[in-house]
């Protein structure tokens, strides 16, 4: 009985390491997000796939309570 409680308690750490390490590796970060005095938003998007290499910038305009966003190339 003691042997099938720890097997079960090991079973659910393991998936629970393992549901993290997938969800840290394969999710995005919001690395950075700025506005200026002119009402423009700069948000950095960095993918930790490939260690940040498919970085993102996207250039907002606030307009009321819509943004019209661009792409723009990394730095």
């Amino acid at each position: 009985m003691l042997k099938n409680v720890k097997r079960m308690i090991a079973s659910v750490a393991l998936v629970a390491t393992l549901g993290s390490a997938a969800v840290a590796l394969n999710g995005c970060a919001y690395g950075g997000v700025a506005s200026t005095p002119d009402g423009t938003v700069v948000i950095v998007r960095n993918d930790f796939f490939l260690a940040g290499l498919l970085r993102k910038v996207y250039v907002c305009k606030a307009n009321g309570n819509q943004l019209a966003c661009t792409e723009t190339a990394a730095p």
